[in-house]
């Protein structure tokens, strides 16, 4: 269990968590329309935005959306079906979140590739957007 000082955060980390995994389900929900920009609305819209994967860093929204754009949507590639699974979110403060979990993707070349993620999430008035991603994909 965490320490936390904030007088009601208990209530205030169930709705954030609530919050948070809502923007998960908006991403999986828009990833399986083939809407990238739906998929990449969950994400800061910063340079600032971190997304590590495969021993590299990749800095900014614009980045990140041209990266996701190259690996599944260029010719020959396809999004497939997304699935979030395993996941745990852990509320750090009142405007910050830490999400694990495992994805995978149905594709109909059958190679369905998945791993794991690390996301923090911080609150803004906007709502909750992801600032940093790490994710891992297991070898085929």
């Amino acid at each position: 269990m965490m320490f936390c000082p904030l007088v009601g955060f208990g209530q205030q980390a169930g709705e954030a968590n609530a919050a948070v995994e809502r923007v998960l389900l908006r991403q999986v929900e828009a990833w399986n329309r083939h809407d990238l920009q739906g998929f990449m609305a969950g994400y800061w819209n910063s340079p600032r935005l971190t997304f590590f994967s495969q021993a590299t860093k990749t800095s900014g929204w614009q980045s990140t959306l041209e990266r996701y754009q190259k690996r599944y949507q260029a010719e020959g590639r396809e999004m497939g079906n997304l699935r979030f699974s395993d996941l745990e979110v852990e509320t750090l403060a009142s405007d910050a979140a830490l999400v694990r979990g495992a994805w995978q993707l149905t594709t109909t070349d059958g190679k369905n590739p998945h791993g794991l993620f690390t996301l923090i999430f911080r609150k803004f008035p906007e709502g909750w957007k992801i600032v940093h991603d790490h994710t891992s994909e297991a070898e085929q």
